[in-house]
Parts: C-alpha cells; sequence; structure tokens
C-alpha cells in the first residue's frame, strides 16, 4: 500500500533530519549500499560455482558419484544466486528519486487490491 501524501512529507522531513544530524550514517544508508552488496553476493555465487566444478571433476576422477551429484546441485545454487543477484544489481549512476529513496513497492496481493477497490467505492459513495 503507497504512503499517503502526508506520510510522504514526514519521511522527508525524517531523512532531512537524519542528514543534518548525521551524515556520514545516512549516505551509509543509500542505495551504493544496496549495489556494493548485490555485487558481493554475485562474486561469491561465482566462486562457489567454481567450487562446484572442483567437486564435480573430483567425484568423476574419484569415482565417486555422490561427489559429482553434490558438485553438480552447488554449481545449480550458485547460478541461481548469480542470476538473481545480478537482476537486482541497481545501474551503475542509477539512483531512485528524492521522494522515493527508502519506499519500496511491493508487490499487491488479490486481497489488497480487493479491499483497495472496497474501500474507492466506499469512498465515492460518500460513506
Amino acid at each position: 500500500m503507497p504512503l499517503s501524501e502526508h506520510e510522504q512529507r514526514m519521511l522527508e522531513q525524517m531523512e532531512r533530519a537524519l542528514y543534518a544530524e548525521d551524515p556520514k550514517f545516512a549516505s551509509a544508508l543509500e542505495g551504493n549500499g544496496l549495489r556494493t552488496y548485490t555485487r558481493r553476493r554475485v562474486y561469491q555465487a561465482v566462486a562457489g560455482f567454481l567450487a562446484g566444478i572442483a567437486l564435480l571433476m573430483a567425484g568423476m576422477v574419484a569415482q565417486l558419484i555422490w561427489v559429482s551429484v553434490v558438485g553438480f546441485l552447488v554449481m545449480l545454487g550458485c547460478a541461481v544466486l548469480a542470476v538473481t543477484g545480478w537482476r537486482k544489481a541497481p545501474k551503475p549512476g542509477e539512483q531512485p528519486p528524492a521522494g522515493m529513496r527508502r519506499q519500496v513497492r511491493p508487490r499487491r496481493s488479490v486481497m489488497d487490491r480487493i479491499e483497495q477497490r472496497w474501500q474507492r467505492r466506499r469512498d465515492e459513495q460518500g460513506h
């Protein structure tokens, strides 16, 4: 559910107060931390993928099928992590708009949409 205009103004006032009080902490909370986190996650996933390849090969050389299967599963899991992390990473220089810094719009469920329609109808009828 999106924030009302009053809530957005309050959030912006709190952000300005935070910047005035502790600019170092406020800048640490901005979007660059997210990009660094997702980049680190992708690098870890790539390293895990390489470890999975090593397990797969070691299992083939030692003729231990279970080690090869574990290596394949590690590779598969790390590949999924790398792809999802790469898609979520913001583009370099991409910054959310000033009023929308901290607001993330969640996916609305069916019940949320029904409730919103119900509320809109009640408001239109003047209740």
